[in-house]
């Protein structure tokens, strides 16, 4: 009920700010007398927008199963199977979450949590995690796992893509319709000018929207890594696992689900990186930060 809550009242808000945005402007009687709809227009931008990004949220479990072939824990049929299930099940019920499905796939050290629904999401880990960490080790990875999903991080990263997918959408046609009229005076429908200029906005406006989207993500590690802290009663776990992983080159997720992942290597293209760099990570944890 919460994320139905929150998703109405993001849309309010998106049409709020963008219908406010416009009169300070003063561009809604211009457009308006000039043959655009702006109400349309908002519609249109609000379904491209928040429908691309909810559509992603929910096939995002079968896609990540799909992408990476993991393989779902439905029987444990080993040790470490069973110790899995056990573990993460200890982490959902002290988060106070439904238990995730559960499994493994084969790749290089890393893992992630996906779904669209609190009490019935994803936590996967790969081959290579479990073979290069210890048990204490991958115990933290999995708490910070479990509290991406209780944080709701998946929601709240989807409805962020799809505000600002609706601004992207809403102003590169405000912006190329102004150009045709102004500049390329189209008196009838639309014309080159049109297109060209909202191509090149939707690319420019595209450019800075990931801009905010990664540093969302960003910000929700932090958080990640501090509620695993907390369901590990230390954040000295947490720390170790994340020391292993700066020691060792991480597997490199589908780009559908990088940001669901324990860890991104950012390099020079930090601003659009979907984690920040461990040692910031590590350095937030030992300052009781998060």
């Amino acid at each position: 009920m919460k994320r139905i809550v929150l998703f109405l009242l993001t849309n309010f808000a998106v049409m709020l700010v963008l219908s406010i945005s416009v009169r300070v402007l003063g561009l809604d009687r211009f457009l308006t007398a000039n043959g655009l709809n702006l109400g349309m227009l908002l519609a249109f931008s609000m379904l491209l927008g928040f429908g691309g990004s909810i559509f992603s949220l929910l096939i995002s479990k079968w896609m990540a199963k799909f992408s990476t072939g993991a393989h779902v824990i439905e029987t444990p049929q080993t040790a470490d199977e069973q110790w899995l299930v056990s573990t993460v099940r200890r982490h959902a019920e002290k988060a106070g979450i439904g238990m995730p499905e559960v499994a493994i796939y084969e790749g290089e050290p890393n893992a992630f949590a996906t779904g669209a629904f609190r009490d019935s999401s994803l936590v996967a880990v790969s081959t290579g995690l479990l073979g290069s960490m210890t048990r204490e080790e991958v115990d933290a990875v999995l708490g910070h796992e479990i509290a991406h999903v209780a944080n709701g991080d998946m929601v709240t990263l989807t409805l962020i893509q799809g505000v600002v997918n609706t601004f992207v959408i809403f102003f590169s046609r405000v912006a190329g319709y102004l150009v045709d009229k102004v500049v390329f005076k189209t008196e009838r429908g639309v014309g080159p000018g049109y297109y060209i200029t909202s191509i090149v906005c939707e690319i420019v406006f595209g450019i800075l929207a990931s801009m905010i989207v990664a540093w969302f993500s960003r910000y929700r590690e932090f958080r990640a890594d501090a509620g695993s802290a907390a369901l590990m009663g230390s954040p000295r776990p947490m720390i170790a696992a994340l020391r292993r992983l700066g020691g060792v080159e991480s597997g490199e997720l589908p780009k559908a689900i990088k940001a669901f992942g324990i860890t991104d290597r950012p390099g020079w293209m930090a601003l659009f990186s979907s984690h920040p760099p461990i040692e910031a990570r590590i350095a937030a944890l030992e300052g009781g930060k998060g």
